[in-house]
């Protein structure tokens, strides 16, 4: 017998939608290509809320969401997915936002991601960031990379995620999968312990404070290679947003020394309309590890890495501008989508008219 919330989610995977919001006095709301869109006339009432909210959660899932007033879980209906669930309290009701996830792990080409990020998923030691705003694409991004290692290499890789999203077999790698507050207590017990565990690759579902991001940093030093997300909204601001994880200014410098020394790639990610709604497509900004940027970090120069990303084009980067430029020039998306969304929309009106300039603002082209 099928229940009601299993109801909505077949709604949901049916229309292609990526979320589902279940709020009382709303109908269910269904997010599709960016837009939310409700799902028929029925208004959620509390009762029905809290009947939605039990039918998702088991008996411990239950008692720690009464203690704690929010819950972060994965919910898993055979046959159809995984849903990424989110259980919270808003006006004195209960909330629930749902995410689907998808069961097969995409290619980099199927997301129409740069092939480069095969390279960086290659590299032996370092860390690799996969940064933008909420809804943009990280953990599909991350889990290609895991992916992309799993086909080609022979790695232990260990990922510590809340919650699991995708779920990785093992191909020609051996991959385990810790998900907090059910194999671990907290990102902070799995990743104190972590290096005893014999990794190649350790892939951190989130950077989330400074133990994080000080644990991936000494994997990175000791050899390994660090995957990882970060809330940024460009990849020059990554670093920025890293060192604010740390409170004094001797823990700072520290950090974006040992950084300068292991940063592979920080990857940016935002999700652009493509064309009479066929969808979504990333714009992507790129910043490798070269010897310029490293440099620059180094040096706390930290406001010339985003000149340094968009003239680096020969280290392999890419600014939003340059990737949304591609994106217009190729028919995926409209001038007006691009202009939305570039980091800067008048050079980018410029560059649609052929003129690039330079760091002194005289016409290259």
């Amino acid at each position: 017998m099928t229940t009601p919330i299993k109801e909505y989610l077949k709604s949901m995977v049916e229309t292609g939608a990526s979320d589902l919001h279940l709020k009382v006095g709303s109908p269910p709301i269904l997010r599709v290509n960016h837009e939310l869109v409700p799902l028929g006339n029925e208004i959620i009432n509390p009762e029905r809320s809290r009947e939605l909210a039990y039918e998702l959660m088991n008996p411990i899932q239950s008692k720690r969401f009464e203690e704690q007033l929010e819950l972060d879980f994965a919910y898993t209906v055979p046959g159809m997915g995984r849903f990424r669930t989110n259980i919270f309290i808003q006006r004195g009701s209960i909330g629930i936002v749902m995410r689907f996830v998808k069961t097969s792990i995409p290619h980099f080409h199927q997301l129409n991601l740069p092939e480069i990020l095969g390279n960086f998923s290659s590299q032996e030691r370092g860390i690799v960031m996969i940064t933008g705003a909420t809804n943009s694409g990280k953990s599909t991004t991350l889990a290609a990379m895991v992916d992309y290692i799993n086909r080609h290499s022979k790695k232990h890789i260990i990922s510590v995620e809340d919650p699991i999203e995708y779920l990785h077999q093992d191909r020609l790698s051996i991959i385990n999968q810790r998900e907090v507050r059910i194999d671990t207590l907290s990102f902070h017990d799995a990743l104190k312990h972590i290096l005893r565990q014999d990794p190649d690759v350790i892939v951190i579902g989130e950077m989330r404070d400074a133990d994080s991001f000080t644990a991936a940093l000494q994997a990175a030093e000791t050899g390994h290679l660090v995957l990882t997300t970060l809330h940024a909204s460009s990849a020059s601001n990554s670093v920025d947003r890293i060192l604010d994880f740390f409170r004094d200014a001797e823990s700072r410098d520290q950090a974006r020394l040992q950084m300068a020394n292991n940063i592979v790639a920080v990857v940016c990610q935002r999700l652009l309309p493509i064309k009479e709604g066929m969808g979504l497509i990333p714009a992507v900004e790129i910043m490798t590890g070269s010897p310029v940027v490293k440099k620059i970090i180094h040096e706390n120069n930290l406001k010339k890495l985003a000149q340094a990303i968009s003239s680096g084009q020969d280290a392999n980067m890419s600014s939003f501008n340059q990737s949304i430029l591609k994106l217009i020039q190729s028919g995926l998306i409209s001038e007006e989508v691009g202009l939305a969304h570039a980091t800067n929309p008048e050079a980018l009106r410029m560059n649609l008219q052929g003129i690039f300039l330079d760091d002194g603002k005289k016409i290259l082209s």
